[in-house]
């Protein structure tokens, strides 16, 4: 398949999506920060499925990361990533540069409540998500999309992303799309690359103890019971834990009857740290 047109600018991406919108087709927008995988193809096909161009943009947003975070090491691999959106037939990339996106004066961000301060990720990133939510606002300003996928690896985060296109009236359609595994179930992540060969062996441990929590809940134990047997597990294993919590699927709070639950992980082994959730 053709390469993806890669534009750099918002006047150049706003000229590419009213093109297509005057030929009357639907706009899917990707965002990324580039080293792609799998788990960002399935995402990109979820877009397909609900949009007749997509438009995946890559942009490692240093916003969301604290100064003891990887922003410098974090893997940037824009030829393979090309590459990789030519073979699923993308139609564009929007790979803005840093001053695009910030350019010098910017004094604006999105401010967050709600799903954001859930007591999950922003326990450990307290500044994260407000560097995720303006990204995205302009992003999504930016493009236009009819519909914008995000993982639902990144659970809370698609919580936040929903709540604030919804709070701020932006006119499209979050989709989530769902998790993509390694066959030993290990989530997939641009991090995983970070992991050493005995820690990727044991990596595997956080999805197998969460399916044995939700196993545990539906035979009946108690939601205390079995979080504290998950997360003994999980520590017993090695990793350094940060949370193992059952929240409501919808705000991320507490769980109650009559909603879907959440239940949702994060833990830290050797130097690196994932997360992974699954439906309850």
């Amino acid at each position: 398949m053709a390469a993806p047109i890669v534009v750099r600018t918002v006047a150049d991406l706003r000229a590419l999506v009213a093109g297509w919108r005057a030929d009357g087709l639907r706009v899917g927008l990707v965002p990324t920060m580039g080293a792609l995988h799998a788990g960002h193809v399935s995402l990109v096909e979820a877009a397909r499925r609900s949009a007749d161009r997509v438009i995946v943009s890559i942009f490692v947003n240093p916003t969301q990361f604290a100064p003891n975070e990887d922003f410098a090491k974090y893997p940037r691999t824009f030829q393979s990533d090309l590459d990789i959106l030519s073979e699923v037939g993308t139609e564009a990339v929007y790979a803005p540069e840093v001053p695009t996106m910030y350019p010098p004066g910017a004094a604006t961000t999105v401010s967050l409540t709600g799903p954001a301060t859930a007591g999950l990720e922003d326990v450990s990133r307290p500044f994260h998500f407000a560097g995720v939510a303006t990204i995205v606002a302009k992003l999504l300003i930016q493009a236009g999309p009819d519909v914008a996928v995000f993982g639902e690896k990144d659970f809370q985060q698609l919580a936040v992303i929903r709540r604030m296109a919804a709070d701020l009236d932006l006119p499209v359609d979050i989709i989530g799309g769902a998790t993509v595994r390694d066959a030993d179930g290990l989530a997939l992540s641009s991090r995983n690359r970070y992991l050493s060969a005995e820690e990727r062996a044991t990596a595997p441990v956080l999805h197998r103890t969460m399916l044995g929590v939700a196993k545990a809940l539906g035979d009946g134990l108690s939601p205390a019971e079995a979080l504290a047997e998950g997360r003994a597990a999980i520590t017993a294993a090695g990793f350094d834990l940060d949370y193992l919590e059952l929240r409501a699927a919808d705000d991320l709070g507490d769980p109650h009857p009559g909603v879907p639950w959440r239940l949702l992980v994060a833990a830290r082994l050797g130097a690196t740290r994932l997360i992974d959730n699954i439906a309850v």
